[in-house]
C-alpha cells in the first residue's frame, strides 16, 4: 500500500505533465498566429475585406491562408476557436500552484527568515496578488494608456518589477519567481478569457445577425494578443527557474526576474521583425547576451542566510513537530553524514556553487523542514545522493523512512 507522500507526489507529477503539454499547445498556437499575421502579403485578387494572404508548405502539403481585417461577409459552416489551450494551461497551472505551494506551503511558500506569516496568510497573499494584478492591468489597458502601447508596456514592466521585489520580501526565492510567472500568466489567460474571446463573439454575433462588425473589437483584441506575445518567454523562464538556485536563491533574484522580461522583448522583437520583413535586427541578440551576462553576474551575490543565523533561528511549529518525532536524531545524522557536503550553505563538493535546488540540509530545522523531500529522494528512492558521488547504506535510508513514517502516524 503506497503511503500518502508517494501518492501525492505522483499527483503533482501528473498535473505538472498536463501543464507542460497544454502550455506547449498554447505557446505553439500563439507564436504561429503572431508569425502568420506578420507574414501576410497583399495580392491583387484578394476578396473584399481581406487584409492579406499567406502561402505555406508543411508536411507535404500547401496551405493558403487569408485574413480578413474585421470579418468576412459570411461565416463558414465550421469555425475553429483557439481558446482551450490557454484555459487548460492556466487551470492546470493553478492546480499545480495549489498542490506545491499551498499544500506544501510550509516548505515551498513560507520563508520564516523573511516574514513571520501563518500558512493561511501566505496562501491569501498568493491568490489575492494574482487577482489584484489582473484588475490593475485591465484598468490600465482600458484607460487612455491603451492608445499608447509603448507607454503601457513600460508601465507594465514597472508593475512586474515591483511585484518581483514584493514577492521576494515575503516568499521563498523559489516561490517568489514562480508567483511572478503565475502573476504574468494570469494576465495572459484573462486577456484571452475576458477580452479576446468576448470580442470575437461580438463580431460573430454581428455577422450572424447581418450587421457590420465594429473594428474596435479587433483592435482591442490585437493589443492584448501583442502583450501576450511579449510576455510568453519570460513566463517560461520563471516556470523553469525553480530548478536553478542561481536564478532564485540569490540576493538579487528579483532583479534577475525583472531583466528576464527585457530578454522576452528583445527575442520576440527579432522574430516578429523577421516574420514581417524577412530580416531580423541582429542587435537584439547582442542586447540579449549582455542582459544574460548581467544576470549571471548578479547570481553570484549570495542571498542565503548563514549557518550561524540558521542555527540561531527558532523553529517553526511545523519544524518543531517533525524534529520532535521518534527517530529524528538517527535520521538527522544519516542526512548530515550523507547529504550535507552538497546540500550546504557553502557546499564543499567541487563544482557545486549553490545547494541543488537550494535544498540546504545542515541544521535540525533544515532537515525537519525538508522531511518529505528527504523521505522521497533518499528514503523511498535512491535518487539522492547520486550513486557515483556517494554511497548511502541501507541502514541510513531505513532510519529516514522510519522517522518520516513515524511523523505521519503521529
Amino acid at each position: 500500500m503506497y503511503d500518502l507522500a508517494i501518492i501525492w507526489d505522483w499527483i503533482a507529477f501528473s498535473v505538472r505533465w498536463l501543464h507542460v503539454i497544454t502550455a506547449m499547445a498554447w505557446i505553439g498556437a500563439s507564436f504561429y498566429f503572431i508569425a502568420l499575421d506578420l507574414m501576410l502579403r497583399d495580392a491583387p485578387d484578394l476578396p473584399e475585406g481581406a487584409a492579406g494572404e499567406e502561402w505555406e508548405v508543411h508536411g507535404g502539403g500547401f496551405y493558403h491562408t487569408t485574413k480578413y481585417l474585421v470579418a468576412p461577409d459570411r461565416l463558414p459552416e465550421h469555425l475553429t476557436w483557439h481558446k482551450w489551450q490557454s484555459y487548460s494551461t492556466w487551470l492546470s497551472g493553478a492546480a499545480l500552484l495549489m498542490i506545491v505551494y499551498w499544500v506544501g506551503g510550509e516548505l515551498y511558500l513560507i520563508d520564516p527568515g523573511k516574514a513571520d506569516l501563518a500558512l493561511w496568510q501566505g496562501i491569501l497573499i498568493s491568490g489575492g496578488s494574482l487577482t489584484l494584478g489582473w484588475l490593475a492591468y485591465d484598468a490600465l489597458c482600458k484607460s487612455k494608456l491603451g492608445e499608447t502601447p509603448t507607454a503601457l508596456m513600460l508601465i507594465l514592466f514597472v508593475i512586474l518589477t515591483t511585484m518581483s521585489w514584493g514577492y521576494a520580501q515575503i516568499f521563498t526565492g523559489r516561490a517568489a519567481l514562480l508567483h511572478l510567472g503565475a502573476f504574468t500568466a494570469t494576465i495572459m489567460t484573462a486577456n484571452v478569457f475576458l477580452i479576446i474571446m468576448p470580442n470575437q463573439r461580438v463580431v460573430v454575433a454581428d455577422l450572424k445577425a447581418g450587421r457590420k462588425p465594429d473594428p474596435k473589437y479587433g483592435k482591442i483584441a490585437k493589443l492584448r494578443s501583442t502583450h501576450n506575445n511579449y510576455l510568453t518567454l519570460p513566463v517560461v523562464f520563471l516556470m523553469l527557474s525553480n530548478h536553478y538556485p542561481l536564478a532564485f536563491a540569490t540576493e538579487y533574484a528579483w532583479i534577475i526576474a525583472s531583466l528576464i522580461f527585457l530578454t522576452g522583448v528583445t527575442i520576440r522583437h527579432y522574430f516578429n521583425t523577421l516574420h514581417k520583413t524577412g530580416t531580423g535586427p541582429h542587435w537584439t541578440w547582442a542586447v540579449t547576451v549582455l542582459i544574460m551576462i548581467s544576470i549571471a553576474w548578479l547570481s553570484t551575490f549570495s542571498g542565503n542566510e548563514t549557518y550561524e543565523d540558521a542555527a540561531a533561528r527558532e523553529m517553526t511549529p511545523h519544524e518543531t513537530r517533525l524534529a520532535s518525532a521518534a527517530g529524528f536524531e538517527d535520521a538527522y545524522y544519516a542526512v548530515v553524514g550523507n547529504c550535507s557536503m552538497c546540500h550546504a550553505r557553502e557546499p564543499s563538493w567541487t563544482g557545486i556553487h549553490r545547494a541543488p535546488k537550494n535544498v540546504v540540509l545542515e541544521t535540525e530545522a533544515d532537515v525537519a523542514r525538508h522531511a518529505r523531500q528527504v523521505y522521497l529522494q533518499a528514503g523511498r528512492s535512491h535518487a539522492m545522493p547520486p550513486p557515483n558521488a556517494f554511497e548511502m547504506d541501507a541502514e541510513a535510508r531505513a532510519q529516514i523512512v522510519a522517522w518520516y513514517r513515524g511523523t505521519a502516524s503521529e
